[in-house]
């Protein structure tokens, strides 16, 4: 496992620690992992690989005999406590909006305060109401809304609660792609906001890119790998960088914008890039996805090119993803820089043999297209 090590470690973590072990309905679920204190956390894998069942052990509706859970350093679950859901400070956005039809849009939205101190309700309800882009919908019924609304509301009225830890199960997954559009730019700005962890489930990797910080990566049951999103979809080896969509990761800052051409110069561990339009004003954060199809290698610098992005890189790994494919993970910069960023190039078997490339080997890499994800990125710890 990478990115954030084994509960062992972390005795006392200010996060989420969580282990859960065992057999529920008859499937086999053994995960352990380790999460920040704030920012936001995607379950992913594959259908059926148990995403959901650790998300409802989070929220106390499922309960395995061998399982750890702390949030903030308060245990919720140990071999001798086990906190029920109702006492659990938790927020949980389903599929399906489930609001209800006889309340107003801002009634559905008051219903989450009953843990609320009454002092405190009237500031949290316009700060949610502004970060969801509710002001206009308040009096309405909900009736007639369109899928986006609807699970905007729903976020809105878990959030309302004043819960320590936010759960989103396949928040997305019912709509279709325009509502998901519609709402992904109010969840960008609204996760950017929150001071508490959150963490959805999702199998869609247009998704986590662009919505997550870290990914815990299950498969059949198991964390196969968890850390930060970069460092993972950036493994060469795990089965989220076999796909024929595979893309890499890259927190940029603006760095320059030509308004001669164009274009925009981000700055990025190691290197700079090149991005066709205005990206951001100077000194803003973002992130941006590279295609591991859309990178090509080369031995020696082309001098004579359309392509905008030409990078010097090193090779850290080689992975043979078949008898035709194999990954190659790269580091921007011939220097040898741990802190350089990385990204995935996708190339063929007879590529790699008749260039012989070689882990360590400096090279360039020329990156056919690069797409910006999302509005203004922060990080978060």
């Amino acid at each position: 496992m990478s990115g954030f090590g084994m509960i062992g470690e972390y005795p006392n973590s200010d996060g989420i620690v969580a282990r859960f072990s065992g057999t529920l309905e008859s499937f086999d679920l053994s995960t352990e992992f380790i999460l920040p204190g704030r920012g936001v956390t995607a379950l992913f894998g594959r259908s059926g690989c148990g995403k959901t069942t650790v998300l409802r052990c989070l929220a106390g509706l499922s309960r395995m005999e061998q399982g750890f859970l702390s949030v903030k350093g308060r245990v919720w679950q140990d071999g001798e406590t086990f906190i029920p859901t109702y006492k659990r400070s938790v927020g949980f956005v389903f599929q399906e909006a489930s609001l209800f039809t006889h309340l107003s849009v801002k009634d559905n939205l008051i219903f989450g305060q009953r843990r609320v101190k009454s002092r405190d309700r009237i500031s949290k309800l316009d700060e949610i109401v502004s970060l969801l882009g509710l002001e206009q919908l308040l009096s309405r019924s909900v009736h007639n809304l369109s899928g986006g609304e609807r699970q905007r509301i729903a976020i809105g009225r878990a959030l309302m609660s004043g819960p320590e830890l936010l759960l989103m199960d396949e928040p997305l997954a019912a709509l279709d792609k325009f509502s998901k559009d519609e709402i992904i730019p109010y969840l960008d700005r609204l996760f950017k906001k929150l001071d508490i962890p959150m963490i959805f489930v999702s199998h869609d990797t247009e998704e986590v890119e662009r919505l997550a910080d870290n990914i815990v990566l299950m498969d059949q049951g198991k964390v196969v790998s968890s850390g930060p999103l970069s460092e993972v979809l950036s493994d060469p080896t795990l089965f989220i960088a076999q796909g024929p969509k595979t893309s890499s990761v890259i927190d940029v800052k603006v760095n320059f914008f030509s308004e001669e051409d164009r274009i925009t110069e981000v700055l990025a561990e190691g290197g700079t890039l090149q991005i066709p339009g205005k990206l951001g004003d100077v000194g803003s954060t973002h992130r941006i996805s590279i295609a591991a199809n859309d990178v090509s290698l080369a031995k020696t610098k082309p001098s004579e090119t359309t392509i905008l992005n030409v990078l010097p890189v090193r090779i850290l790994d080689i992975h043979l993803l078949d008898e035709s494919r194999s990954n190659l993970l790269l580091s921007i910069g011939h220097q040898e820089d741990k802190s350089s960023a990385k990204f995935l190039a996708r190339i063929t078997q007879r590529s790699l043999r008749k260039f012989d490339f070689s882990i360590g080997e400096h090279v360039y890499a020329q990156i056919k297209s690069v797409s910006m994800v999302g509005g203004p990125h922060s990080k978060k710890s």
